[in-house]
């Protein structure tokens, strides 16, 4: 009988699988910024495609590429779409959300990295870090940059939150003793609209850690805040 060669099978090679590109979506209204960054990201990662970049949060949620795995969001677009609403949107879809501001404010930061966002970037920082930013948040990873994180741990709890410029008018005209019937009829607005600048107010220094909810409370946080000056309105209001 003749004896078969014995056969050895060659070790299966590990084949290594390329994991899928993080498909991204750009939003900013500064259609200059947001041609520069579209290409900048595309030179810059093969690991991220840009499969949208636009100008408006519509044109995002009716994008035929939505959702996406990560979208970079400007804070700062003007279309009264609460930044909350939209991350609790985004967040539905299953997408995440990078922020990125001109804001560096600490309270500005906390809020929106309260709001759901797991990255937050400010504009004057290295564009590098947008391309870390987006690839952590592809891992359900929070990102913010070295000096921020500095800065927010640092930053003491009862600093004054960032108002409007009309949220700060409201604010000194209240605060200086008028009721809200004359705050209103003083910037032309309705009393309604007066009664839901100062909920605003009280909210934004609320998420700052400060109780503001007395007329005595705002006003002495107006004073301390600069807003007020001694028993009238600071005069570059």
């Amino acid at each position: 009988m003749t004896r078969q060669p014995e056969f050895t099978p060659t070790p299966e090679r590990s084949v290594q699988v390329p994991s899928s590109p993080i498909r991204l979506a750009l939003v900013d209204d500064h259609r200059m910024l947001l041609g520069a960054l579209t290409e900048w990201i595309r030179n810059a990662a093969d690991d991220i495609t840009m499969v949208a970049a636009v100008a408006s949060w519509p044109e995002l949620t009716l994008h035929p590429e939505f959702p996406v795995d990560v979208v970079l969001l400007d804070l700062d677009l003007k279309d009264n779409i609460p930044v909350a609403l939209k991350i609790n949107t985004l967040r539905s879809a299953g997408v995440r959300v990078v922020l990125m501001s001109t804001y560096s404010e600490p309270n500005v930061v906390r809020e929106a990295l309260a709001s759901g966002a797991l990255g937050y970037l400010v504009k004057s920082e290295d564009a590098e870090m947008i391309v870390e930013a987006i690839r952590a948040a592809s891992k359900g990873e929070s990102f913010i940059s070295a000096e921020l994180d500095l800065a927010l741990n640092a930053s003491d709890i009862g600093g004054a939150p960032k108002l409007s410029a009309q949220e700060r008018r409201v604010m000194a005209l209240y605060g200086g003793g008028e009721p809200v019937k004359s705050v209103a009829y003083e910037l032309g607005i309705s009393e309604e609209t007066a009664k839901s600048y100062l909920k605003r107010i009280r909210e934004k220094y609320r998420v700052a850690g400060i109780d503001v909810g007395t007329k005595v409370a705002l006003r002495r946080r107006a004073i301390q805040d600069g807003i007020l000056i001694q028993d009238g309105p600071a005069g570059s209001l």
